[in-house]
């Protein structure tokens, strides 16, 4: 037999029922007490009798709660007004003390209800944030491991909040299935890889290798190496996608500095001017990552650049709080709309998926992701004249 649950509408229904019977009764019985109080402090009228002169006569006289003597001609005249002062009183004093105690006991009972509708409605308000953290994270799978897990009795909030953390739990094993599934293969694929370049370098070195040969060979390793490439930042992206556990101070200034250095040649063949402004830019955070992070915006810099053209790299602490890694460039006027698909994986500007193709396609997906994945964000838009300028905020340390 299915055990009784009311629904959150019975409960609110029998508490605010509850509350409006309780307060009618308090304000019946207050105002009964005041009328009564008013009726009794009236004035009264008391009976009296006295011997008067001549000898043998009486004289009969009524005598008010004061002292004051009425004649009895007088007295129906005199209860008439007493009774409809009475009446006045009791209707006057109904009105304005029972208002008052209508307006203190309406106050108690709307600040009684406001608690008790907040203990009722306490596990919608759980549900209600626990999507919100999960919604408003940076990553799209990062805070999928909480769960609301509510406790009590079984009523339709409980169910909700159950329903809820199955469907997350679901979402959660799925992302992880996916991110294990793409590191597998991954370094699955990189076995076959190396063993292929090993094999064309050595059909390459041999002394009967003939030009058509070499050309060949130059070919299949260009493709081996674009393959890696791919391969590198597939591992990188379902790493990036992770939530950072072990975190240290970082200077974004160090890694730029670092960064510029290494890539000051191609920098000089692709005839670009390389420069950075390395401001202090205290942050939390691995420092592979970071690292990878800034190489990628200073290699698209200079691959999607043009001859003569600049790439400025610059890092600094924010006024409102924060830090950020900038990267400007010129190269070819890109569009606006163009930009958001800029960040998705395998997303170029162009058609090209050639051996001469600039990159793998997942650059400015894997800066993404690393911020993301530190609590930061990256955002782009375009350069005036051409090119692109990418801003990526982090957290300060601290």
């Amino acid at each position: 037999m299915k055990r009784f649950r009311p629904t959150l509408r019975a409960r609110l229904t029998l508490v605010y029922g509850g509350l409006f019977l309780l307060g009618g009764l308090v304000v019946l019985g207050v105002t009964h007490l005041l009328v009564e109080q008013q009726v009794s402090t009236r004035s009264g009228v008391m009976v009296s009798q006295r011997i008067g002169s001549p000898p043998g006569t009486d004289a009969v006289f009524f005598q008010t709660s004061d002292g004051d003597p009425i004649p009895a001609a007088d007295m129906p005249q005199f209860m008439a007004q007493q009774q409809a002062k009475v009446r006045s009183d009791a209707l006057t004093s109904q009105l304005t003390q029972g208002g008052i105690a209508l307006g203190v006991v309406g106050s108690a009972a709307i600040a009684l209800g406001w608690l008790i509708a907040g203990r009722v409605l306490a596990p919608l308000h759980r549900v209600t944030d626990t999507a919100r953290r999960i919604a408003s994270a940076r990553g799209a799978d990062l805070s999928l491991h909480e769960r609301i897990a509510l406790r009590g009795g079984d009523h339709d909030v409980k169910e909700l909040a159950d329903t809820f953390d199955t469907m997350v739990e679901r979402l959660d094993r799925s992302f992880e299935s996916q991110r294990r599934f793409v590191a597998n293969a991954s370094h699955e694929l990189r076995t076959p890889l190396t063993l292929n370049r090993a094999l064309v370098e050595v059909a390459m070195n041999r002394r009967t290798a003939s030009p058509d040969v070499m050309q060949l060979g130059e070919t299949l390793l260009e493709i081996n190496h674009r393959q890696e490439r791919l391969i590198n930042g597939l591992l990188l992206l379902a790493r990036s996608e992770s939530e950072i556990g072990d975190r240290h101070e970082i200077d974004l200034a160090d890694i730029v500095t670092h960064v510029v250095a290494q890539a000051a040649s191609e920098a000089q063949a692709a005839a670009v001017t390389l420069s950075a402004a390395a401001g202090p830019a205290l942050t939390t955070g691995d420092p592979v990552l970071l690292e990878r992070l800034a190489q990628n915006l200073v290699e698209n810099a200079l691959r999607h650049n043009v001859r003569g053209g600049y790439a400025r790299v610059t890092s600094r602490h924010l006024p409102e709080g924060g830090v950020s890694l900038e990267v400007a460039n010129t190269g070819a006027v890109i569009p606006a709309y163009d930009i958001p698909g800029l960040f998705e994986p395998f997303r170029r500007l162009d058609d090209d998926r050639l051996v001469t193709a600039k990159g793998a396609g997942l650059g400015l997906s894997i800066v993404r992701s690393v911020a993301r994945a530190h609590g930061g964000e990256a955002v782009a838009r375009p350069n005036p004249g051409g090119g692109l300028i990418v801003t990526v905020t982090l957290p300060s340390a601290g």
